[in-house]
């Protein structure tokens, strides 16, 4: 019940500033282009708070937090006095009108560049992206790891840790070749020379986001530092914990079997789903022997495999593979930019191949997912949580420019073919087609909120 609250909190603030963001875009220009606006709403639905301004300008929060408008002025929708008709929203020059709609979706990209400043300015802990192996029958399988090796480039694309790995290669799903720059650990000051270039054969590449990511998928071995046998964490509702298991325990033996290694527990735990084993503990001097049934869930492969909720100890991160991204204050504008527009990039790459069939719909995330996110990155911390404003914001932008007639990118459709025919859409054409992308959008979002679903 906390980590529902905690997630719906998050929700609602990130949703709240990322639409505050996106209608103060539309309100802003068309205050400058002369268009009263009468109401500024953040949410649906009955107002929980109302003032209206100096402005004439009535702002409201609703109790929906799941969209926001500007209404403005407008002689299609209500009698507008004489004296007031030059400030209605019809009465604008077609590039009045759109300047005044494209402004939320630029809110969008401009607040990411803003919050990703933020971030890069107080700073972000990561991992270097380091490899110290690759998959069998994988893509990468044909890369050669002797020694632990720095992923510098994916697609020609510089990145410097996990998180930009795993997007560079998010931008490449679907495609049959991609492009992996690698350097050795250990001669990155001469990393130029060092730089060994691989071009995997990704036709056969298949992603499925409910179960892996795409590095994984793609075959890279991530480095980690040794596992110790002691646990770190034990979940109270899962199977060990109810069993008795405590953090701290160090695992000597499951089913008699002398422990070896991490990767050879979780492999019998895996295959005794449902099933009961014994699993021997040293606890403060004393060896104890508790009996653990597994938890079941489905794996990547639809197979079921068991789980008992616990993580062992890991040995600290080298110090080589640490990194800290963080800039000065004038240094940080670009990089947000460049991040900002990797993110738009990628992006559209995703929604261009959900709609060829390159992508499985299963990749697209209703709200559900989004408070799930905004919860962990907010639990995390504040730099975290701006990164997650960032990408949220990008792709709410990008999904506005749709040219869908109930989203900004409908209206301006209809606005372009006017400045090309010199004369504004007809008012029926224009209502076939928000029927139209009502129903479209109603779909989308039916499978959105399916996926979200199936993933609980």
């Amino acid at each position: 019940m906390t980590d529902f609250l905690w997630n719906f909190g998050s929700f609602v603030v990130a949703l709240g500033i990322l639409i505050a963001a996106h209608e103060y875009g539309h309100f802003w220009v068309a205050r400058r282009c002369g268009v009263k606006v009468e109401r500024f709403s953040i949410g649906f639905g009955k107002a929980i708070w109302r003032k209206t301004g100096a402005d004439g300008t009535e702002y409201v929060l609703a109790m929906i937090p799941l969209g926001g408008y500007v209404k403005m002025l407008d002689e299609r929708v209500e009698d507008v006095p004489e004296e007031l008709k030059d400030q209605a929203f019809n009465r604008k020059t077609v590039w009045q009108r759109i300047a005044i709609v494209s402004a939320g979706p630029i809110a969008n990209f401009l607040f990411a560049i803003v919050a990703l400043y933020a971030m890069y300015l107080i700073g972000v802990p990561a991992i270097k992206p380091v490899i110290d192996s690759t998959i069998a029958g994988t893509p990468a399988a044909q890369i050669v790891v002797k020694q632990p090796m720095q992923v510098m480039a994916v697609g020609g694309q510089k990145v410097r840790d996990w998180e930009e790995v795993n997007l560079a290669l998010a931008g490449h799903i679907g495609d049959s070749e991609v492009e992996i720059t690698v350097a050795p650990l250990e001669r990155l000051q001469d990393s130029e020379s060092n730089q060994q270039h691989y071009i995997l054969n990704t036709q056969d590449w298949k992603v499925n986001p409910e179960k892996e990511q795409p590095i994984t998928s793609i075959g890279l071995g991530m480095y980690r530092p040794a596992i110790l046998p002691q646990l770190a964490m034990v979940s109270d509702d899962g199977a060990a914990g109810l069993a008795g298991l405590k953090v701290g325990d160090t695992l000597v033996a499951i089913d008699g079997e002398k422990y070896s290694d991490w990767p050879r527990f979780v492999e019998i735990i895996q295959n005794s789903a449902n099933k009961l084993v014994t699993i021997t503990v040293r606890r403060d001097g004393e060896q104890l022997n508790l009996d653990v049934t597994p938890k079941s869930r489905e794996n990547a492969a639809g197979k079921l495999e068991g789980v008992i909720g616990v993580a062992p100890t890991a040995q600290p991160w080298p110090e080589n593979m640490k990194v800290q991204l963080e800039y000065g204050f004038l240094e940080s504008f670009p990089v947000a930019v460049d991040k900002t527009w990797q993110l738009v990039s990628v992006s559209i790459k995703m929604i261009g191949k959900l709609f060829t069939g390159d992508v499985s719909v299963k990749n697209l995330s209703g709200p559900i997912s989004i408070a799930q996110g905004a919860g962990n990155s907010a639990d995390v911390g504040l730099v975290y949580f701006l990164g997650f404003l960032a990408l949220i914001s990008v792709n709410l932008g990008i999904i506005n420019l749709l040219p869908l007639p109930v989203l900004d990118g409908g209206h301006l459709l209809y606005y372009f073919v006017e400045v090309i025919t010199g004369r504004p859409v007809p008012e029926k054409v224009q209502e076939i087609g928000f029927r139209i992308g009502a129903a479209l959008l109603l779909m989308l979002m039916s499978v959105a909120l399916f996926n979200d679903f199936s993933r609980l």
